[in-house]
């Protein structure tokens, strides 16, 4: 996969596997226009386009650009990481504070949240497998995220 797929993949939520499953097999949707879709907001980020302007040049509703917006940066700070480690650790950021966002009160958000960190484990895989690297090259960066949470001063209540 090239990178503006994997940014299609992190905009339009799909996991990496899922997305080049359907790459190269006549699926215009996944072949040209979901790519094209992040090549134009990626564009558009970078020029500081208006929504107007968004909405103009694509087919997104003047209405829809904020969220998409938002979707832009999430995805790129995720696909543009500095390492696998970094979108493994940006990925599952941006998908606890979606949950949170939604509210993560019962098992059912419980259970979501943990399933789409397995997404965003799998979606490391795929890019571990596509770069032909371990996993355990990344342990130390990965771990240092634990240490850097250990000191902070948690008030946990699970109770409410």
């Amino acid at each position: 996969m090239k990178r503006i797929h994997f940014l299609a993949a992190e905009l339009f939520s799909y996991s990496y596997d899922n997305y080049r499953n359907h790459l190269g097999i006549g699926n215009v949707r996944f072949d040209k226009l979901m790519p094209e879709g992040a090549a134009l907001l990626e564009r558009a980020e970078k020029e500081g386009w208006s929504d107007e302007q968004i909405a103009a040049e694509s087919d997104f509703k003047l209405e829809q650009v904020p969220y998409w917006r938002e979707k832009i940066r999430e995805a790129l700070a995720v696909v543009d990481a500095e390492s696998p480690a970094q979108l493994f650790l940006r990925g599952v950021r941006a998908s606890v504070e979606h949950a949170l966002s939604e509210g993560l009160d019962d098992e059912k958000s419980v259970n979501n949240l943990v399933g789409q960190i397995c997404y965003r484990a799998a979606d490391l895989s795929c890019v571990l497998k596509q770069e032909d690297e371990p996993l355990w090259k990344y342990s130390a960066e990965l771990r240092s995220r634990a240490d850097d949470i250990s000191d902070l001063d948690h008030d946990f209540n699970f109770d409410e």
